[in-house]
């Protein structure tokens, strides 16, 4: 991975989108500080660790914790990608329509999911607000009235939408895809306050004459982390290939072709939309926390939508189970796919071209998505329950899930420089003087 850097910074293109990524990150990461106005900037220090403030910081690199401009981060937009892309599952005709509608159609449907993101945004920013400030001990807002929820709720939503916009000039002009790098960005920037959290807790905090319990369960602890990721890293590089054979020869074709597709065909983007999916009604709740926190149906969806209880545990794994299998026909579409290898002249051995093929492919994809959704399933799950046997902070109940997006983002953008990598030694090989030129 750093000899890919190390390279990827001597091509000029490649540079140059490297450090405007970079650029854009660093904007991002002064946005997180700057407190919005008529907030006490150290209210949710106490509860920093809880379970909404934490999904939220995963998603805005802790600037729900200082109540930052981009408090509310990409999670939004996160959460109206999910809900488009529901309703294209024949429940909205006309998002079906322009579904197909290829480039065209892919920016209606993208016109759509921001100005539900805006909504979304809107709604949790002051449901957040006025949830956390009826926790007398927080005193959030300054000057709590309608007029102060308006403005508190119009800035975070423009934040939230400058996040996402910043996310988009990345994956146009810069390295990876823009919203996973900003959440990729949150994440990191995270890991020097966990550290210290770790320090203070099981270090400075053990009173005891006898430290060397606690170091040695951070030591296991460490040993542990650098397994997971290890398994990590090879499980989300592993793949299926599907051999191809041709009707007729192609230019550059290898006589062992293959189709790869990627065991965890889904890649990480199930564990961000459930972790997105499952704060927005935490979000919504905190609204009605002030007179409804003792009745009975607002303690049950706190419970449901809560990923520190059983319940919420368990939905938050379904959820991944089933944005696996979601996104993994949205990734690898059999349809399309199997049309573009009748248009190549190519086919599977032993499978019949056509709606053969179709049929095929996806049945390969469902057993693909089986061992994909255990693998992102257990790995999320882990940390949780290891929160609740070992007593441990709550923020380390989501160190599975940032685990699995730091991996699996690392993976891909490195995948992406060496393509571009591979893609200039093309060129300038076909660019390179001839000896006829000479």
């Amino acid at each position: 991975m750093l000899s890919a850097l190390k390279n990827a910074f001597k091509v000029k293109d490649i540079r140059n989108k490297i450090m405007f990524t970079l650029g854009v990150l660093i904007v991002f990461r002064l946005g997180a500080y700057i407190t919005v106005p008529g907030i006490n900037a150290k209210a949710l220090q106490s509860v920093a660790s809880s379970g909404l403030v934490s999904i939220l910081n995963t998603f805005s690199g802790g600037g729900l914790t200082n109540y930052s401009l981009f408090a509310m981060g990409v999670s939004p937009y996160i959460t109206a990608q999910i809900i488009v892309q529901l309703l294209q599952m024949d429940i909205v005709p006309r998002f079906v329509e322009w579904s197909k509608q290829g480039d065209v159609g892919r920016r209606k449907l993208n016109q759509v999911t921001r100005i539900l993101t805006v909504f979304l945004a809107f709604v949790q920013s002051i449901g957040i607000t006025a949830g956390f400030n009826t926790l007398s001990s927080l005193n959030l807002v300054q000057n709590p009235g309608p007029a102060t929820y308006l403005s508190i709720g119009l800035i975070l939503t423009g934040g939230s939408m400058l996040t996402t916009w910043m996310g988009d000039m990345i994956t146009d002009r810069g390295i990876g895809q823009g919203v996973s790098m900003i959440i990729f960005a949150g994440i990191i920037a995270r890991i020097p306050t966990g550290v210290q959290q770790l320090y203070k807790e099981y270090i400075v905090g053990d009173t005891s004459s006898q430290l060397w319990p606690s170091i040695l369960f951070l030591a296991a602890l460490f040993v542990v982390i650098l397994i997971i990721v290890t398994f990590v890293t090879w499980f989300q590089q592993a793949e299926r290939r599907i051999p191809i054979q041709y009707t007729r020869r192609e230019t550059g074709a290898g006589d062992n072709s293959y189709l790869p597709l990627k065991v965890n065909v889904a890649g990480v983007i199930p564990v961000i939309f459930a972790s997105s999916f499952i704060s927005t009604p935490q979000a919504i709740l905190l609204f009605f926390a002030g007179k409804h926190s003792g009745d009975g149906w607002y303690q049950v969806l706190s419970n449901v939508f809560n990923m520190q209880t059983l319940s919420g545990a368990t939905l938050y794994t379904v959820l991944i189970v089933v944005f696996t299998f979601f996104y993994a026909f949205v990734q690898v579409n059999p349809e399309k796919l199997s049309e573009n290898l009748q248009k190549q002249g190519s086919y599977i051995p032993g499978v019949w071209p056509g709606n053969g093929t179709q049929t095929y492919v996806s049945k390969v994809l469902m057993r693909l998505s089986v061992v994909g959704a255990l693998f992102l399933g257990i790995v999320a799950l882990i940390p949780l329950i290891a929160q609740n046997v070992w007593s441990l902070d709550e923020s380390i109940g989501l160190g599975g899930t940032s685990l699995l997006i730091v991996v699996g983002v690392a993976i891909e953008t490195i995948r992406q420089i060496r393509g571009l990598m591979m893609k200039q030694e093309y060129v300038g090989f076909i660019q390179s003087p001839r000896p006829n030129d000479l």
